[in-house]
């Protein structure tokens, strides 16, 4: 199944005052950047298939694959002077760079890649800069099931916020964390078909649109999680992602668990 990985934003939370153009798909965790560790996520699942729709910064994402060192992420015997890769990150993936605008929403930047997907009836799509552990064969294999026009994942509010009720005169009765409410929000990992084309008008929006007109109609699946799930909306995110990986703690790395266990 193809990959849309919509990586072309500004990525305004993140930069700290940074005037760099580096956009917020290229921030490193670790080694390699987050779309990296995002495309590695859907390899792993034998999604090999990928449509970046670029925009701001595209030059840092074409120029990271173009100059791409297998070297950094795999192991290797040195031979006369020469790398013998005993594996391989991207060898077997295909990847077709679209420049889709740099103000464009994301739905318009679905609706410019749409020829790419070769009329597949099924796709992927996702933000490009969340990570997660959660089981996409199982994702997809729902949404299989159904005849539902898209899947989204939800996950539960990542706010450290509290929540108060209270009465009439101000009195508090309960505090209760956001965590433990019962809402949900939108995981950023999408399983969608073709139908999702019909309800994104020109420069409209994937979830306010294109989502929002689908659950209207009942035809919106969700597929709740509440595993590992990390956004990199703000500089302290991707920081305790970069710091989790140097200690080894990477629940989102799928490969590395099946290579220790091989």
């Amino acid at each position: 199944m193809k990959v849309v990985l919509f990586c072309g934003g500004y990525g305004m939370r993140m930069r700290n005052g940074d005037p760099s153009d580096v956009p917020k798909p290229m921030a490193m965790v670790g080694p390699r950047p987050l779309i990296w560790h995002v495309m590695r996520y859907y390899a792993h699942f034998g999604h090999t298939e990928f449509v970046l729709c670029l925009g701001y910064g595209a030059h840092h994402i074409k120029e990271f694959f173009l100059n791409y060192k297998e070297t950094t992420s795999n192991d290797f015997v040195l031979r006369d002077g020469k790398p013998e890769l005993l594996s391989t990150d991207i060898s077997d993936w295909t990847i077709s760079f679209v420049q889709t605008g740099i103000e464009s929403p994301i739905g318009e930047r679905l609706r410019r890649v749409r020829e790419y997907l070769d009329g597949d009836e099924m796709f992927l799509a996702n933000y490009a800069d969340v990570l997660t552990d959660a089981p996409l064969d199982k994702m997809v294999e729902r949404f299989e099931q159904t005849d539902a026009g898209a899947s989204m994942m939800v996950v539960p509010p990542q706010s450290s916020f509290h929540c108060v009720e209270m009465d009439e005169g101000g009195l508090i009765g309960s505090i209760t964390p956001v965590s433990d409410m019962p809402l949900w929000e939108n995981g950023g990992y999408f399983v969608l078909r073709q139908e999702i084309f019909d309800h994104i008008p020109e420069n409209g929006d994937l979830v306010a649109d294109g989502c929002g007109e689908l659950a209207k109609r009942g035809r919106l699946l969700a597929y709740p999680y509440r595993g590992f799930w990390k956004p990199t909306d703000t500089v302290k995110e991707r920081f305790a992602l970069d710091e989790g990986y140097t200690r080894g703690d990477r629940p989102w790395a799928l490969w590395e668990r099946d290579r220790v266990h091989a």
